[in-house]
């Protein structure tokens, strides 16, 4: 029996194993009356150093965000306090990819998750609650491995918090596949030698998965 090419499978959170936190900016600036993406904008600009960095690093606290966020917001050209932003960051869970998880598990595969998170609150992109009744907490237990950014001081696409994760697994990147629903955060994955995929929705993340492995997910 030859040696397969992959033994860990890393996920990304929100946007991942959760639908995407941008559909729920995208309602919130509708309700607001916001340009369509105007919480990307905010968070795309000054990138290393604005609030939404200096919060998953966990720099500052809620209060300081929801203030800098404001700012922020405000030098764009319009209102819109942080604590709303957090407010909506919670992603629904996807349950394809929670019973992937339990496939490739079965199928002996390592799992882990690399999560870009804020301290305060609770949710996909938030900080763990340690509830072991909550349905978040579930879907971590799955993992060998997680390391958030709110913890770790660290955050993607810093090639850091992946080398982290490969050191806590054993493994070089070239053993590990990496999925995010970013570009930005894969191609530090892709440089360091894992095998990225890019996730644009759970059916395609599944699909491309399962080509890669050469299992049915």
């Amino acid at each position: 029996m030859s040696e397969r090419r992959f033994e860990a499978v890393i996920f990304d959170f929100g946007g991942v194993i959760t639908a995407s936190p941008f559909e729920a900016f995208n309602r919130l600036e509708a309700e607001r009356g916001l340009p369509q993406d105007f919480v990307r904008q905010v968070n795309a600009t000054n990138p290393d150093a604005n609030a939404w960095a200096l919060f998953e690093r966990a720099e500052i606290s809620a209060a300081e965000f929801d203030s800098l966020f404001a700012a922020e917001a405000e030098a764009l050209g319009h209102a819109l306090e942080g604590s709303a932003v957090l407010a909506v960051l919670s992603g629904s869970i996807r349950p394809a990819m929670v019973s992937a998880l339990d496939v490739l598990k079965g199928e002996g595969y390592r799992l882990a998750c690399i999560t870009n998170n804020v301290p305060a609150g609770h949710g996909a992109g938030m900080a763990r609650s340690g509830d072991k009744a909550d349905a978040y907490e579930q879907v971590f237990a799955r993992f060998e491995h997680v390391i958030e950014s709110s913890k770790a001081g660290v955050r993607k696409p810093d090639p850091r918090i992946y080398l982290m994760m490969c050191e806590k697994l054993g493994l070089e990147p070239a053993s590990c596949v990496y999925l995010d629903d970013l570009g930005i955060n894969c191609k530090p994955a892709a440089q360091l030698g894992m095998h990225a995929i890019k996730v644009t929705s759970g059916q395609q993340a599944l699909a491309d998965l399962s080509g890669v492995l050469g299992l049915s997910l």
